[in-house]
């Protein structure tokens, strides 16, 4: 991985794209592809990343979503502090003790997720899992009025900080967001990986919204595009850290080729291919079967009459939290396997999955 592509990584996950708030990233995505695709937006506000190859069809779809895990603010109480609801996928254990941006109308308000103190709870209240009602956001203020004054409103998106940042080792990188910006990123770099290349088809690089509260962005962009098949960008879940299943999801040994999740089982065909290229090119690679959770995949494979779609991934640790972490080399082989499965995406190729 070079330079330019870390540098890249930061920009993506260091701006705020809670679901419904997603601008800052579409912002980052076509300031990355200025000059190398053509842009247009679905009305939710995905951003649809063109780039012509030497046939209009097959139309190639990567989607890859921008929002983020995060939290909105649903009200002010009396003495100022924040209540909010979770945006994405939390469990309420993560959240405590971690630092905020409530993103206003007049700037940026860093808070606190706070809960009662461990030493004025009982024993039986330290046993359990703290319920999402007793958390409250403190941003240091005196009361509501005071609140209001600095610009918190409901419906203020709320962010996790968490700075990019290379660890000890500097193969491994932790950020925030890593679920979905890594999407945005490969799709990013499979675009400029295929500048110059005659690819025998038209891609569309799609940073879709909402996915975290329901693939939403994924239902009306696929609408838009009408793809003939979909690569859908996206982490993978590791699990070698303890307690997870030993040598699955391990960091730093290829891409996750998913074969089975809650939204979709992948067309046999693609998958296949798949599998022919990294071995062919001698691209590492993992299988990954998701008994829970789901992509864009879900969606996206059941419009019109059906769209061939499989979803690759980049293991990530600790998804769904303040910082997860990714190692250097499964994101550039999983930008490596997806450019080589374009470049094999012709009329016949694809005609061939559905057959």
């Amino acid at each position: 991985m070079n330079k330019e592509t870390v540098a890249m990584l930061k920009r993506l996950t260091d701006v705020s794209g809670v679901p419904g708030y997603e601008s800052e990233v579409a912002e980052v995505i076509r300031k990355e592809l200025a000059g190398l695709a053509t842009f247009s937006y679905d009305k939710l506000g995905s951003i649809i990343c063109e780039k012509k190859g030497s046939s209009a069809s097959p139309k190639i779809m990567l989607p890859g979503h921008m929002d983020e895990v995060g939290f909105m603010v649903t009200r002010i109480t009396e003495e100022g502090f924040i209540k909010f609801t979770m945006l994405g996928g939390w469990l309420t254990q993560y959240m405590p003790a971690h630092r905020v941006i409530i993103k206003t109308n007049k700037g940026d308000v860093p808070g606190i997720i706070g809960a009662k103190p461990i030493h004025l709870m009982s024993e039986e209240e330290r046993k359990k899992v703290l319920d999402k009602k007793d958390l409250f956001i403190d941003i240091g203020v005196k009361d509501n009025k005071d609140a209001a004054k600095i610009g918190v409103r409901p419906g203020d998106p709320i962010i996790p900080v968490a700075p990019f940042t290379q660890m000890a080792n500097p193969d491994y990188l932790m950020a925030k967001a890593w679920d979905d910006r890594i999407g945005c990123a490969l799709f990013i770099d499979v675009i400029k990986a295929l500048k110059g290349k005659k690819h025998p088809n038209t891609l569309y690089g799609v940073g879709t919204v909402q996915e975290e509260v329901g693939t939403r962005g994924a239902h009306t962009a696929v609408r838009k595009i009408n793809p003939d098949v979909a690569l859908v960008c996206e982490v993978g879940i590791a699990q070698d850290t303890p307690g997870g299943e030993k040598g699955v999801g391990v960091l730093g040994k290829g891409p996750q080729i998913t074969i089975y999740d809650r939204g979709m089982i992948p067309n046999l065909g693609l998958r296949d291919l798949i599998i022919d290229t990294a071995e062919q090119k001698r691209i590492p690679y993992q299988i990954q079967s998701l008994e829970g959770g789901s992509t864009d995949g879900g969606p996206i494979h059941i419009n019109a009459q059906g769209v061939p779609c499989i979803y690759l991934g980049v293991p990530a640790r600790y998804i769904h939290c303040h910082s997860g972490i990714i190692h250097k080399a499964d994101y550039d082989n999983t930008v490596r396997l997806i450019t080589e499965v374009v470049l094999k995406l012709d009329a016949k190729t694809v005609g061939r999955f559905t057959k």
